[in-house]
Order: C-alpha cells, then sequence, then structure tokens
C-alpha cells in the first residue's frame, strides 16, 4: 500500500543537514528573557488588503501582466556548509590518528524581497544553519546573504542582502483567501530557472498534515493548500493571487512519490509577516500566552453543557498556571471560548495560533459561553517562553518534561511518564535512534521525569531506553560517550 509522504521543497539530494547552533548569528537565536532591539532598520512594506474579487473585473486571457512585476522579486536561496565526517574508529586503529574528512554541501531553495532595501522572506529549512548564503537576482547579480532570523515552529525565516532600489512584492490579506481563487506559484523549480505555475486555493487553514509537526511537534500548522504545481526547490517561493499580491510562502508538498501531485503548501503571509516582524524587531519570535488548557467543543460535549450540538468552540479543561493571565481575569473550566476579538475559534489549534500571533501586553476580548450564556472577558496576555525546560539531553537532542500541554499536543496517554524529545538536529548521532515527540520513560530501566534525571541514568558505552512513541512501546539500544 502506498503511503503519503509530506516532504520539503529542496532540491532532491542536495537538502542540507543541521549545524551547531554556534554556526547561526546571536539574532537567530531565542532567548529567554524581555525582548531585546536588534537595532535594525525596518522594512518598508507595502500591503493591499482588499480581497481579490472585489470590483467588476474583465475575463482575462493572460496574467502576464499581473506577473510582470513580481517575477523580479523572486529569487534563488543557494546555501553551503561544510560538513566533518569522523573516521570509523576501524581505520584509526588499522592506520594510526586520521583527521576528519570535510565534505561541502550544497541546497538550494528560493525566496521573495518584501521590502526595496533587501529583506527577504524564506523559508527556515532553505536556510537551516548553513555556513554561507547567497541570492542571485534577476539582473544576475549574486549577493552574499545575512541571515536575520528563523523560526523552524512555522518555517519562517527572513534573511538580507545589502542592495538598495530592488524590486519587491505587495503584500495581501490572506485571512481574506477563498477556496477556487487563483493563485501562482512562483520559484526555481529543480534548480530549472524561475517558472510560475497556476492553479486555485484548494483550501485554507490546513491542519495536521505532518509538515513540520514531525520535526517539531509544537509547531504551528496553518496552511494555504493549493494545486498549483510545486516541486523541489520552490521552498520559500511565493504564492501570488490574482492581482500580483503575495499570500503565501510555498513550503512543502503531501506526495507518493516526491514528486509534485497537485497537493502544495503554503504559509498564509498573515503569519509569515507577523513572524518577519518580530525576527526583524527583537531577533527572535515573540509570542503571547494566556495560560489555560483546553479541547475543541465536541457535538457531545456541547449537549452535555446545554449548548446546541451545532456550537462551534474550545472548551477550557484547566488553567495552569494558577495565576496565569487567564485565571486573573476570570476565566474558568468548562467556559467555552467561541472568539477572540470578534475572529471564531472552532478548536483547540485556532485558539493556540490565534493567541500564539498576538504580542504579550496585548489586552483581548474572549467571547465566552458560561453556563450557556453569553459574556465577553478581557485577558492581558503575557509572554510564551518557547524554550523554558528545553535542555540538551546527549549531543543534538534536546528534551523537556511532559506537561500537560506537551500530553494533549502528541496525545499522550495519562498513564506515560517521562520526558519528551522536542528538538533532534539532523546531525545528531542519534538522528536515527529517537523520533522527535517520542517520550523516554526509562534508560537503563531506571524512570527518569526530567534532563538530569536522564543524564544520571546514562552509563559510558551502551544504553538502553525504554519509549513510547504514537502509542506503542519499544526498547532502544544507543551508545554513549
Amino acid at each position: 500500500m502506498k503511503t503519503t509522504l509530506v516532504v520539503f521543497l529542496l532540491v532532491a539530494g542536495l537538502a542540507l543537514t543541521a549545524l551547531n547552533a554556534q554556526t547561526r548569528p546571536p539574532s537567530a537565536k531565542l532567548v529567554i528573557g524581555e525582548p531585546t532591539k536588534t537595532g535594525l532598520n525596518h522594512p518598508e512594506l507595502r500591503l493591499d488588503q482588499t480581497a481579490v474579487g472585489e470590483g467588476n473585473a474583465p475575463v482575462l486571457t493572460s496574467y502576464a501582466k499581473v506577473l510582470e512585476p513580481v517575477r523580479p522579486a523572486v529569487v534563488s536561496v543557494f546555501s553551503s556548509k561544510i560538513v566533518r565526517q569522523r573516521v570509523p574508529e576501524f581505520y584509526r586503529q588499522l592506520f594510526g590518528p586520521m583527521p576528519d574528512r570535510e565534505q561541502k554541501l550544497s541546497g538550494l531553495g528560493s525566496g521573495v524581497i518584501i521590502s526595496a532595501d533587501g529583506y527577504i522572506l524564506t523559508n527556515n529549512h532553505v536556510v537551516e544553519e548553513a555556513d554561507e548564503l547567497k541570492v542571485a537576482l534577476s539582473d544576475d547579480r549574486e549577493l552574499t546573504a545575512k541571515l536575520i532570523g528563523t523560526d523552524p515552529k512555522t518555517d519562517i525565516a527572513v534573511i538580507k542582502i545589502d542592495a538598495t532600489d530592488l524590486p519587491f512584492v505587495t503584500l495581501s490579506d490572506s485571512e481574506k483567501l477563498r477556496v477556487g481563487d487563483i493563485v501562482f506559484a512562483i520559484g526555481n523549480p529543480l534548480g530549472i530557472g524561475q517558472t510560475v505555475t497556476m492553479g486555485i486555493v484548494s483550501a485554507t487553514g490546513r491542519k495536521n498534515v505532518n509538515l513540520l509537526t514531525d520535526r517539531a511537534p509544537d509547531a504551528y500548522e496553518d496552511f494555504i493548500q493549493t494545486d498549483a504545481a510545486i516541486n523541489m526547490g520552490n521552498s520559500g517561493g511565493a504564492l501570488v493571487d490574482a492581482k500580483g499580491r503575495l499570500v503565501g510562502i510555498n513550503s512543502g508538498i503531501a506526495t507518493t512519490n516526491r514528486g509534485n501531485i497537485g497537493i502544495g503548501f503554503a504559509v498564509p503571509i498573515n503569519l509569515a509577516r507577523g513572524v518577519m516582524t518580530s525576527l526583524i524587531e527583537f531577533g527572535t519570535v515573540i509570542r503571547g500566552y494566556m495560560g489555560v488548557s483546553s479541547d475543541t467543543l465536541t457535538p457531545d460535549i456541547a449537549e452535555s453543557f446545554g449548548l446546541p450540538r451545532t456550537t462551534r468552540g474550545v472548551v477550557i479543561t484547566d488553567l495552569s498556571p494558577p495565576d496565569g493571565p487567564a485565571a486573573k481575569a476570570g476565566v474558568r473550566r468548562e467556559d467555552v471560548i467561541t472568539g477572540i476579538n470578534g475572529r471564531s475559534v472552532t478548536s483547540r489549534d485556532d485558539l493556540r495560533l490565534i493567541i500564539s500571533q498576538i504580542l504579550p501586553g496585548t489586552k483581548i476580548a474572549l467571547q465566552v459561553l458560561r453556563d450557556a450564556k453569553p459574556l465577553t472577558i478581557e485577558v492581558t496576555l503575557s509572554r510564551l517562553d518557547d524554550t523554558v525546560n528545553s535542555i540538551e539531553f546527549l549531543p543534538g537532542v534536546k528534551v523537556q518534561p511532559l506537561s500537560p500541554e506537551l500530553r494533549r499536543e502528541l496525545r499522550v496517554d495519562d498513564r506515560v511518564e517521562g520526558i519528551v524529545i522536542t528538538e533532534l538536529t539532523d546531525q545528531s548521532p542519534y538522528a536515527g535512534v529517537f523520533p522527535v515527540g517520542c517520550v523516554i520513560e526509562q534508560i537503563n530501566r531506571i524512570p527518569v521525569t526530567d534532563a538530569a534525571s536522564a543524564r544520571a541514568a546514562l552509563r559510558n558505552g551502551r544504553n538502553m531506553a525504554f519509549i513510547h512513541y504514537r502509542g506503542i512501546y519499544r526498547y532502544v539500544v544507543f551508545e554513549a560517550r
């Protein structure tokens, strides 16, 4: 039986593996504490928020004039890194001390210029931990790019080239996209040169497609789906509407054969723009935090709360911490949130995504049903600290305790206890040993509850871990030095 795969869109065979965190500039790291300005100038953006179908649009036989001003703003992004490969111990024993081998790997993706002074939006996986970045412009210039910042949780990155008076795109309001709207994918697929393909918006708000969550369980997936042909190398390229405005950043495809089958995904520009603004201003992504645990309201739960079965919303299951923003504002367990600032909330993923896009310190209005009666509660958000409790356990392996939020996110049974692998770099010697999102319950038959207890259970040489992953328990044998 064929299995559907979701893949990133780098040229086949040229995908980059992860590098050590030292290769990123300080501005690209997530930090704990108060926001710090990077000192970088803000790009001047062009924004058109009208719906694409507004007005009396004539029948078109060509979109050439629409695309002509956009195409020069879509660039090719070349990345490279040096990989050091350790010579096997067997050869060292035979031939004595030998230096590690070095190999240069290259990758290719696309990017979109969003300001005349050289800010470029692309995908995180295009530039991830590269040693060097080059951008090829439409006028055949090739310039070195500086990494401004990355956000693996949305697969968005911002880079900048030192140039002025560059062609740049107009940004649209991706909230106004409708299924059936005409869109164009622009990028450099398979390295053959800039290519434009045409399709429609197949769906909006696509979640749980495992494009990002396979690598980061707490990622934010909210994709535009399109049947415009997208292939390897289109990553980071533009998804443009029929008015020539940027509506998304192409990011991945669902496929059975690693080729285009008409199911492509793009990060909505509204989400990408918020991430970009935070990266440019602070060097990291700053997200709002409300302090609730929740679950999507089902028809059966709605009925038990005295609500119509058709009621859509999110039911609050817990307030954590007890003195968090929601608890202070008077939110209670069993409250049903149906909207935020007038924007409808229909699932737990909706709630998490909307809150994450609002800056800390912002006062929001929650539309709530309590005892089947509507009310509005004002909550002042605090800051979500994405890196709290995330500690390196083994080289390239980061873990954190199994919190109630992670338990719900990963759908882990209440009987499972341990630490969760939240990040696993590609160059880690354990990349093929542990899957991201697995729960380590025991190491060498010793229960573990945090990184410290896990390290204490390790011994030099061969170790055995007892893990839980996607409902299945198994033993994993690995080496530690």
